[in-house]
């Protein structure tokens, strides 16, 4: 499971040989300032042209590239509202990894505190990466369609789960799925997540069966690592579909579409 650990932590470990700090924000940010040390790994880097994400194999590749080997331990950080480091996180646990931590603020407070800098790219040191795939942290498309009793819960917004969205090409949401918008379980003040009593008051008033297996999806997997992560430090028994609403749309399953709109030869509930 993904550690949130304090500024304070990472200032620490920041020059140790045995950590490596990675930005999970977009290319440009990094570029603009980062942590000491740290390399960029965001994840459009570890998609395909497709959007799906690459091989075990091909992960591998890019972390051991970026400079992560076995024994070395991940630090990740990001910006304002820590997708990017959630979905990353995501990914090494898929690959087997139980040792990544999250700086628990964002980048900007880390600046804001009058925290160091850099901005001249740092040299990577290659290193082998070895996978062990952890089945139980994914949710394909079989499992989510053929599964029941899950919980599934729907990060996106409003807008998009009740179907008044024009970004997907069938407005809606997998049937049965729950609404708990992303960005509810973002923090205040530059911390990454809300509080754990905040979280479990969202989950309680969305009525979330915390008895059965939460599967979170988004558009693209992002925002469902967001929840994802809140509701593993919880306790929960919980999978990423990283395909996501993405995925299910194209698949010909069916959708609900509680405002009615969109294509109606498209809408199936």
């Amino acid at each position: 499971m993904t550690t949130y650990v304090s500024a304070d932590w990472v200032a620490s470990c920041i020059s140790d040989p045995n950590f490596l700090i990675i930005d999970t924000r977009y290319s440009m940010r990094h570029l603009m300032g980062h942590l000491q040390h740290a390399v960029n790994v965001p994840p459009p880097k570890l998609r395909n042209p497709q959007g799906e994400l690459l091989s075990p194999n091909e992960l591998s590749d890019l972390f051991g590239a970026a400079g992560l080997g076995d024994f070395i331990t991940p630090i990740l950080y990001d910006g304002y509202d820590g997708r990017n480091s959630a979905f990353v996180a995501w990914i090494l646990e898929y690959l087997g990894r139980n040792d990544t931590h999250i700086m628990d603020i964002v980048y900007d407070e880390w600046k804001a505190q009058d925290r160091e800098v850099f901005y001249r790219p740092v040299p990577r040191t290659e290193r082998q990466f070895t996978s062990h795939i952890n089945p139980a942290v994914r949710a394909s498309l079989e499992y989510v369609s053929h599964t029941e009793g899950l919980t599934l819960v729907d990060t996106r917004s409003l807008e998009e789960f009740e179907g008044r969205s024009d970004a997907d090409q069938i407005p809606g949401h997998i049937p049965g799925a729950i609404n708990v918008v992303w960005q509810a379980l973002v923090g205040r003040d530059g911390k990454l997540l809300c509080g754990e009593d905040e979280a479990r008051r969202i989950i309680e008033e969305a009525k979330i069966d915390g008895s059965n297996t939460i599967v979170t999806y988004c558009k693209v997997g992002a925002r469902a690592a967001v929840g994802y992560q809140m509701l593993k430090q919880l306790g929960f028994d919980v999978k990423l579909f990283d395909g996501s609403y993405s995925e299910w749309e194209k698949s010909g399953l069916p959708v609900k579409n509680p405002s009615g709109g969109g294509d109606p030869a498209s809408v199936r509930l």
